[in-house]
């Protein structure tokens, strides 16, 4: 037993660790985060974004909208989209072999026609059907394709786009109508722009008129109130940190802007995994680097696209286990990157970072929960390693929540309700008691689904804007 012992309490300390050394660089993140923020809202000042049209920081834009099973949601995604204040656009909405009313729910709303323009196989894709146009909207084109996944959809949308840039958003979204040219602007002042990432937040609750959120309302179910809080973190203050430090190894595929030109370089979207977003942000980063070009791959925080979340906990895990398993699958295709110094940072830092933290941390996680369990249990109440795991594994977590809550507040201000502050900070501390352990098990179940090359989706569920 005393050797036992011995080897938990030694395993507690790595734990401890670990968790320090996480919550740490995630906490660094939203400091770098903060100050980054602080010179866009400075950099932005003097930009006329209430009068587009007699601006002269745009480049023209296609938008593409990946569609499957989609039709509760494409019309209000599509009039958003529409009706952004953006010079020129085009949406190109793609729809991948729907098996509900998807395309005839756009034939109806938007008076389709077959188009007259060639479709460019510039990237291999399933076939194409047919590609219609709208006589109500003459910056409308969609098409119809054969079932082959997102990444199949959106390399078929790069196909079909006419324009420099392209912008990728998910048909169960919603775009803040100058979010367009927020995310556009930094490829007008600076060349060597290649990609942009903008904030994605919690739609659910919130009041929605003319595929516009007008007012936001934080949902009373918890696990929607626990997904804020995530969103918070993740997209508005922790992938900010990773750009400032040059790392970012991820730009999701619900709102992303590219220059057309480099995606056909690395021939698209990879349909060999369902983390095609994060995979083709690091394909890009070798290519370029490979190039000896230089570049830069950009995240903010202010172009704002809001997301239905799963409000149930079944449809919540298979979509974290299918996080992780496109995790994986990412980083393995990418593995030349892994402590490589010829890519700087980003192969020294951010891509080992993400390797033993994102990918293995559910085995270490888990691993030190049990540990430090059966310490309690073996000595009979709570010792100082204890004491040290609850504060870096707990209380540093919390730490985290509350920063970026305040940096919310002290920026953005999204949330005017004093009721609803105070329930995410509440919420900041009961994530750490029971959801975050579950979140653990559902990307070690992801895990698991990578290592035994699990190839299914997952279930989705999708409802109307309200």
């Amino acid at each position: 037993m005393d050797n036992f012992y011995y080897f938990l309490l030694v395993f507690d300390y790595f734990a401890v660790f670990y968790f320090f050394l996480v919550n740490g660089t995630y906490i660094f993140l939203n400091f770098k985060a903060f100050f980054s923020i602080k010179n866009y809202w400075s950099s932005i000042e003097i930009l006329d974004f209430e009068n587009p049209f007699q601006s002269e920081f745009y480049k023209p834009v296609s938008i593409i909208i990946p569609a499957y099973n989609e039709e509760l949601t494409i019309v209000d995604n599509i009039i958003s989209i529409l009706a952004l204040k953006y010079p020129e656009f085009e949406v190109v909405v793609v729809n991948d072999g729907s098996k509900d009313g998807t395309i005839a729910e756009l034939k109806d709303k938007f008076n389709l026609v077959e188009s007259s323009r060639n479709y460019r196989k510039d990237i291999n894709t399933q076939p194409v059907k047919m590609v219609y146009d709208s006589l109500d909207y003459p910056s409308l084109v969609v098409v119809d394709k054969e079932n082959g996944g997102k990444a199949d959809a959106l390399n078929a949308g790069i196909n079909v786009a006419q324009f420099p840039l392209v912008c990728n958003v998910d048909a169960d979204s919603l775009i803040d109508d100058q979010a367009l040219l927020k995310i556009v602007e930094p490829f007008s002042r600076d060349w060597r722009v290649i990609a942009a990432g903008g904030t994605i937040r919690v739609a659910n609750d919130c009041e929605i008129r003319g595929g516009q959120v007008k007012k936001v309302n934080l949902s009373k179910k918890p696990i929607v109130r626990f997904q804020v809080l995530e969103y918070l973190r993740a997209f508005l203050f922790g992938r900010v940190g990773w750009a400032a430090v040059e790392s970012l190894l991820i730009i999701s595929g619900a709102f992303g802007v590219f220059k057309r030109k480099h995606l056909l370089k690395v021939d698209g979207y990879s349909t060999k995994t369902v983390g095609e977003d994060m995979e083709l942000v690091l394909k890009l980063n070798k290519h370029m680097r490979k190039s000896d070009r230089d570049y830069k791959v950009l995240f903010y925080p202010d172009p704002v696209c809001w997301t239905q979340v799963p409000e149930d906990y079944g449809t919540l895990s298979s979509q974290r286990r299918r996080w992780q398993r496109g995790l994986g699958q990412s980083l393995m295709m990418n593995k030349e990157l892994f402590f490589n110094k010829d890519y700087g940072l980003l192969g020294m830092f951010s891509y080992p970072f993400y390797f033993f933290v994102e990918l293995l941390g559910p085995i270490i996680e888990t691993l030190g929960y049990i540990s430090i369990f059966l310490t309690v249990i073996i000595r009979g109440g709570v010792n100082e390693v204890v004491i040290l795991f609850f504060i870096t594994a707990i209380l540093m977590g919390v730490l985290l929540s509350i920063i970026s809550l305040f940096f919310e507040e002290m920026t953005f201000h999204k949330y005017s309700k004093l009721s609803d502050k105070l329930t995410l900070v509440f919420y900041a501390f009961l994530e750490n008691f029971g959801y975050r352990q579950l979140h653990t098990i559902w990307r070690l179940r992801g895990l698991f689904d990578y290592f035994s090359k699990k190839e299914s989706w997952g279930s989705q569920k999708r409802k109307r804007f309200d």
